[in-house]
């Protein structure tokens, strides 16, 4: 599980807010910059993102002499990544899931039925050949799914496509049980 400590996740969040997913990235200069109010040594900010590449949380691409940074994935697949993380702790995985429906609001449940519900007419395409499938081995998180509906009262749009712990999606691993 990639935990993030406090200036890690203050990082994350200048990416995620300020780098769009077409953008080329961004550099230490303008990350330390976002972090206004912090205080913080350029060298500082730039051993944050080394770190962050190394736990794969960061792409970079070298230009000229400096390192420009984004995301490796969306805040919401990071999200999404850490509660299937915290669901592979141990006990029963049904059983923390009981207990997570029973704790989100109404809305939120809607968002939830909404992708349950896209997730299996999606999962009977994919016996005809509709579905691509994971996005490869060893991938946990990617951005590159199929588009799931949008649920406007909520202001969510489920876009991400997370697969299992084991590399395929959820809905598979349980029609495999």
């Amino acid at each position: 599980m990639t935990r993030l400590g406090d200036l890690e996740r203050a990082v994350m969040d200048v990416l995620w807010d300020v780098v769009p997913g077409t953008s080329d990235g961004v550099t230490v200069r303008e990350v330390a910059d976002a972090l206004d109010g912090r205080e913080l040594a350029y060298t500082t900010v730039m051993t944050v993102l080394d770190r962050l590449a190394g736990k794969g949380m960061v792409q970079r691409e070298r230009e000229g002499r400096a390192w420009r940074y984004r995301p490796a994935a969306t805040r919401e697949a990071h999200i999404a990544k850490l509660m299937l993380d915290a669901l592979d702790l141990g006990g029963s995985r049904d059983a923390a899931l009981v207990r997570f429906a029973h704790s989100v609001t109404g809305t939120e449940a809607d968002v939830l039925r909404a992708a349950l519900s896209a997730e299996a007419g999606q999962t009977g395409s994919s016996a005809s050949g509709g579905d691509a499938g994971p996005a490869g081995p060893g991938t946990a998180v990617g951005g590159t799914g199929a588009s799931r509906p949008s649920t406007p009262e909520a202001g969510v749009e489920l876009t991400d496509r997370v697969d299992g712990p084991t590399g395929r999606r959820p809905a598979d691993e349980a029609a495999e049980r």
